[in-house]
């Protein structure tokens, strides 16, 4: 039986716009997914770039730190916390925030281990620890979208401790 492409076309009629249907409800799950993955990834480049910056402030109190002059962080003369805080400004200024911008928490801290247990510094030393922290949940780098909170993190936070002595 031969059909001729009239009785083809008839038979295909009902079924054109079904492809456009089912794109159009496909398509908004398809960006959704996507927005999540992009907003995902900025939230790993970010977190990163924290850990850095708290790594590169306990660097920092290496030089600046001296037995004689720093006993304490609070002792005149002693600039461990200037220092680390100026390398976590350099660390983030991508980010346009810093230790001052309300935003992020800096602590630096100095730890006698002899008196005190600390982890990340051996018994009997002096260590320098340096903690970054920023509430993500208020004040994240997309906007927020409904349901994205649920895998996102609300602070992010680092310390890094470096052995002083």
């Amino acid at each position: 039986m031969v059909r001729t492409r009239r009785a083809m076309l008839r038979e295909k009629a009902p079924s054109r716009g079904a492809a456009a249907v089912e794109f159009a409800l496909v398509v908004p799950i398809l960006c959704v997914l996507l927005f999540g993955i992009i907003a995902f990834g900025v939230m790993l480049s970010f977190r990163q770039n924290l850990s850095q910056a708290a790594a590169e402030g306990s660097r920092a109190t290496i030089g600046a730190w001296s037995a004689t002059t720093c006993p304490s962080i609070g002792t005149t003369g002693c600039l461990v916390s200037t220092s680390a805080r100026a390398a976590i400004k350099s660390s983030l200024a991508s980010q346009g925030i810093d230790c001052d911008s309300g935003y992020l928490t800096c602590t630096v801290a100095l730890i006698d281990s002899k008196t005190t247990t600390a982890p990340g510094c051996a018994l009997g030393h002096i260590c320098a620890s340096v903690t970054v922290s920023y509430p993500y949940d208020a004040h994240p780098k997309v906007p927020n979208f409904p349901g994205l909170g649920l895998v996102m993190p609300s602070t992010l936070s680092f310390t890094s401790v470096v052995q002083l002595s």
